[in-house]
């Protein structure tokens, strides 16, 4: 399925350091909990946590992993929440979705996955990134301590976060039970690996700092893998595509309807 959205829209700035989503984060900044992961090698990585309101631990709880951009890689463990999260946030959606939201925030100088943002294409290694296996421990430590719906893990991102959630549902194709990449890239050599995981990817067709036929081009491999993903394509926007996709109250319903079969 194609979407195409005929938008009309100045762009943004690319790594999104904008003042006015800056403010708004100041609401998911009181929601969520500032954390810091160490694995057993003493690695840390600082991430937000957002936890179901009226947690049950009788009940199990949809999660979703976010990848912020790379405009908001450093230590604060703030940053990360500035684009996308004060949607999650938001008391209409947490009412109607209680769920768990973790947002690792990467370090400066790195990338959730080693690539050329800009290039045509990337080829899928087999070893995660030093910082995506931090997230995958991270996501493995909060399944231990909370009870998370093994059925309703979630991945999202934006740019170079939109190349994490291709990456880690590529890397992960049985454990994820959605993911909605924004403006990002994948290996279209493994596509096959995508048929079964509902996907939802969102880029602008204006984009210039992430080509938009890395979102098309991995869309049509999976398909003609005879998967069937979901593709929205902002006519005239930019590289933030983001900021139309996390608002789209479609996005919440569609993603927490997926449930893993297997």
């Amino acid at each position: 399925m194609y979407r195409a959205i005929l938008i009309s829209a100045s762009l943004w700035f690319a790594w999104g350091v904008i003042s006015g989503d800056e403010a708004i984060a100041a609401d998911a900044k009181d929601v969520f909990e500032p954390r810091v992961f160490k694995n057993a090698g003493g690695e840390t990585l600082p991430y937000r946590l957002l936890k179901p309101r009226a947690y049950d631990e009788k009940q199990r709880y949809p999660l979703v992993l976010f990848f912020h951009g790379a405009g908001e890689r450093g230590t604060d463990n703030t940053r990360q929440l500035v684009h996308g999260m004060n949607d999650f946030a938001r008391d209409e959606n947490r009412e109607k979705y209680p769920c768990f939201v973790v947002a690792p925030q990467c370090p400066e100088g790195k990338r959730w996955v080693e690539v050329d943002w800009a290039a045509d294409k990337h080829e899928f290694q087999p070893t995660p990134s030093v910082t995506l296996k931090l997230v995958e421990e991270l996501l493995a430590a909060l399944e231990q301590e909370f009870r998370i719906d093994p059925a309703r893990l979630y991945v999202t991102g934006l740019s170079m976060g939109g190349y994490a959630t291709w990456d880690v549902v590529t890397r992960h194709p049985k454990k994820f039970a959605a993911a909605a990449p924004i403006c990002g890239g994948g290996d279209e050599q493994q596509a096959a690996k995508l048929v079964d995981t509902p996907i939802w990817a969102f880029h602008g067709s204006q984009d210039t700092v992430v080509k938009p036929a890395r979102s098309r081009n991995m869309i049509e491999a999976i398909k003609q893998a005879q998967g069937k993903p979901v593709y929205t394509e902002y006519a005239g926007v930019g590289h933030d595509s983001w900021g139309r996709a996390y608002q789209d109250p479609q996005l919440l319903a569609w993603m927490f309807a997926q449930q893993r079969k297997n």
